[in-house]
């Protein structure tokens, strides 16, 4: 108790400083009284095409922080009205063309026109990630990639994650097409956070098995920070964050909708989205709605991979009102996913086989292959949200208030006697605030503070229990200040969190499995970063940050079997938090035949939480049926990187882009494990090679029409985790990619558009690093060991834009 009476004045004298600036700032802002006037400012102007001067139609111009904006109309003017005085950063985009972001200053009305040209790189685009408020991607410390809803639909990959590992540095841990997990410079599962719409997803995240619960299909645009973020999301950022973003508002008087559907021929994939969102005086809306599913994929070594199929049925959008004093949105969406479980067992004579009624297995069917219906074992998901999304304008300033809640609802079912029986079943309840408040900028200087927490409760009600019942509460505060200096942009911040975990007594029938416990875990994080624009060419970025994660539940407290894994587990209530010290180092340089971005990291981990194999008292392994024990232990590490992007576009070929991603990263255990020092799930180096032709930009029948190649070479990882036969190494390999992707116009507006690619032309046999389906069980036939990836892939996308202007 004493402890815990110093540590709290600790912070209290820490806070100190922050409060009294807060409250000097606060009755500043309400001093001033702009909270009437502040709604009535307009912006407006007109978008033309810088070569050209004529006038564009269809350009986004929007207001993150605000979340309002506009479209251009034929004849390149737009107005947003309801700005708040202050001064705000506007984002103007358009497919084909170069973003232009600014901070604009409004005490009355403006009006401003802008010309753009046709895109070459992208590197003045707006960002919400990691920071407290809207900023230019070019004055982040840190490295974060975009991927937008464009990007997306011009390539072809089996779910959302997967997508983003063209990104340096991205990677994911996979159990077939329907799971993966992201890795952000070779950390993962609760290292990373991910958010959707400003809320932290929370969906038993620790497990191998488990994916994430959000509808790719919804996804307007994807943030990705690589680095520690602990500043602004507390535990669990240590990797990075993933900022998946799913709605925003669209033009006042505005109705537009899309319908898109995808086929796969690999796993007969088919997937079908319709939304329909609207605007009308400040009152804004939308709806969304997806299907999506597959049958069994297949490779030239296993033929179908049987029960690797799935199904999604997911729904969601939002309801808000924005006007002079802010705005306010409540966001809602269900997520349903079943899915199959490949365990890869086959008989003497290589033919996959599955679980029959009365025990015993038989081989699979073509039926079988070709069903969308998953075979025992497999998972069924409902993961249900709601968000209330709320900004209000006082004076200068701004108050932001962020408060979710979501279920999720996890059920694995093994029996096939009884397939709709629970063996597993979770219920995990989370109620997340995030509430900060923004001061007027002064002096250049921009300054945040916030207090952000999580609630969390989660209820076994299957018929084993992996992890005990258990409640959580995390509450956290921070500061967070930019300050411009000429072209040199200083920020960084300070918070302080703490976590605690209470593990209920827990039953198994009639015997306990869990007694009951109690941890509580603190942590002091913080970051100071610059980037310096030393001219219009070249970027220098540097940050030196600490991360922390405290313990997940299943690392304190488990105590079963991880059903796929073959691991036994037992928790460590003595685990301590990790925490990190990493500094990044990046560089930009981009002129008119050449973009170069490099980014070099070195990351220190302290009391890094691996699973480490049990030994028998009698000598060899130890063994809980038949199933190797494992428990969860600590040790120092270090990872340290590179990232190079190379893009070559020469003038005045600017249609011409060869562009070169690479990335490589080491993970390394300051102690030998089981003779290694190797860490865990490292991915090996990735070079992707794209050769891209951009065409017809401004055509009249087809626009944006662009053909692309694609080598994708996977090196060989021969430093794996070899401790407890936990890894293996694995080779290396090259896929060939490629694409086509166009929109058919009438006149000046889109009719459609229609993507054509195909992933892995050479139908190349291959295992993925971080695939968990490399383990399976040994093919007596061929003697090759575990299953293998995707082969060839052909697939088609369609979207069709629907639009509709209503009267003012």
């Amino acid at each position: 108790m004493k402890k815990g009476i110093l540590k709290g004045t600790g912070i209290l004298l820490l806070l100190a400083p922050v409060l009294i600036f807060a409250q000097s700032h606060f009755e500043e802002a309400v001093k001033t009284k702009l909270v009437t006037a502040s709604g009535k400012n307009v912006f407006s102007g007109k978008i033309t095409d810088k070569a050209t001067s004529k006038p564009l139609a269809g350009v986004s111009v929007y207001f993150n922080d605000l979340k309002t904006g506009a479209v251009t109309d034929a004849e390149g003017n737009f107005s947003v009205n309801n700005i708040p005085s202050g001064k705000h950063l506007v984002e103007i985009s358009y497919v084909g063309y170069g973003t232009i972001s600014e901070y604009v200053e409004f005490n009355n009305d403006v009006k401003k026109d802008y010309s753009l040209s046709l895109a070459v790189i992208e590197n003045d685009a707006v960002i919400v990630t990691g920071v407290s408020s809207a900023t230019q991607l070019k004055k982040s410390p840190v490295a974060v990639s975009l991927i937008r809803k464009q990007d997306l639909f011009n390539g072809v990959a089996p779910n959302l994650i997967e997508a983003l590992t063209k990104k340096g540095g991205i990677a994911t841990v996979s159990t077939g097409p329907a799971i993966a997990k992201p890795v952000i410079r070779g950390l993962g599962y609760n290292r990373v956070v991910v958010l959707n719409d400003g809320v932290r997803q929370e969906g038993q995240q620790w497990g191998d098995e488990h994916g994430i619960e959000i509808d790719e299909l919804s996804v307007t645009k994807v943030e990705i920070l690589k680095g520690p973020s602990s500043l602004i999301y507390g535990s669990d950022a240590m990797a990075g964050v993933i900022n998946i973003i799913t709605n925003s508002p669209i033009a006042n008087n505005t109705i537009k909708g899309n319908l898109f559907s995808n086929y796969q021929t690999n796993n007969r994939l088919r997937s079908y989205y319709g939304n329909i969102a609207g605007n009308t005086n400040g009152f804004n809306w939308n709806l969304y709605g997806t299907y999506k599913a597959a049958a069994d994929y297949k490779n030239k070594y296993d033929g179908y991979v049987l029960n690797s199929k799935f199904k999604d049925r997911n729904f969601g959008g939002y309801v808000g009102y924005n006007g002079g004093w802010g705005f306010s949105h409540l966001i809602f969406s269900r997520f349903n996913q079943t899915l199959g479980i490949v365990e890869g067992n086959r008989d003497d004579d290589g033919y996959f086989v599955k679980p029959v009624a009365g025990g015993g297995e038989v081989r699979g069917t073509d039926a079988d292959f070709k069903s969308i219906n998953p075979l025992v074992p497999f998972q069924d998901i409902t993961h249900t949200k709601y968000v209330s999304d709320n900004s209000f304008n006082i004076g200068k300033s701004r108050l932001t208030a962020v408060i979710g809640f979501q279920e999720n609802q996890r059920t694995e079912h093994g029996n096939a006697d009884d397939p709709s029986a629970a063996n597993l079943s979770f219920d995990l309840k989370t109620v997340t605030e995030n509430i900060q408040f923004h001061f007027p900028e002064k002096n250049n200087w921009r300054t945040s503070i916030g207090a952000s927490g999580m609630q969390q409760n989660n209820t076994n009600k299957g018929e084993e229990r992996l992890i005990p019942n258990y409640d959580l509460t995390d509450e956290g505060v921070f500061i967070f200040s930019k300050k411009q200096i000429d072209k040199l942009t200083l920020s960084g911040g300070v918070r302080f969190d703490t976590r605690t975990v209470n593990g209920r007594k827990t039953m198994e029938g009639s015997d306990e499995k869990f007694a009951s416990f109690s941890k509580s875990f603190s942590n002091l994080s913080g970051s100071v970063g610059l980037s310096y624009e030393a001219n219009k060419n070249v970027l220098f970025r540097f940050n030196l940050a600490r991360g922390y994660r405290a313990p997940s539940l299943p690392e304190l407290s488990s105590n079963g079997e991880h059903k796929g894994t073959n691991r036994y587990e037992y928790g460590n209530l003595n685990l301590k938090s990790e925490t990190s010290f990493q500094a990044d180092a990046g560089m930009e340089v981009n002129n008119e035949h050449i973009s170069v971005q490099l980014n070099l990291y070195d990351n220190n981990v302290n009391n890094f939480i691996f699973y480490q194999k049990l030994a028998s008292v009698n000598g060899g392994d130890s063994l809980v049926g038949n199933a190797t024990a494992f428990k969860f232990e600590q040790r120092k590490a270090n990872l340290a990187g590179i990232e190079l992007n190379l893009d070559i576009h020469p003038h005045p070929l600017d249609w011409l882009h060869f562009e070169n991603t690479f990335s490589y990263v080491s993970g390394r255990f300051s102690e030998a494990v089981d003779g290694t020092k190797n860490m865990p799930l490292i991915p090996p180096a990735r070079l992707i090679s794209q050769l891209r032709g951009d065409f017809l930009k401004k055509g009249k029948l087809i626009r944006n029409f662009s053909i692309s190649g694609e080598l994708d070479n996977t090196f060989k990882q021969n430093r794996p985790f070899t401790a407890f036969n936990t890894e293996t190494a694995t080779k290396g390999y090259t896929l060939v990619n490629a694409g086509i992707n166009a929109e058919l116009m009438n006149k000046s507006k889109t009719i459609c558009s229609i993507s054509f690619n195909v992933m892995n032309l050479t139908d190349v046999a291959y295992q993925n690093h971080l695939s968990r389906l490399k383990y399976t069980a040994e093919n007596l036939v061929t003697g090759r060991t575990g299953v293998f990836n995707m082969g060839r892939n052909f697939s088609v996308k369609v979207n069709i834009p629907l639009e509709f202007k209503l009267k003012s």
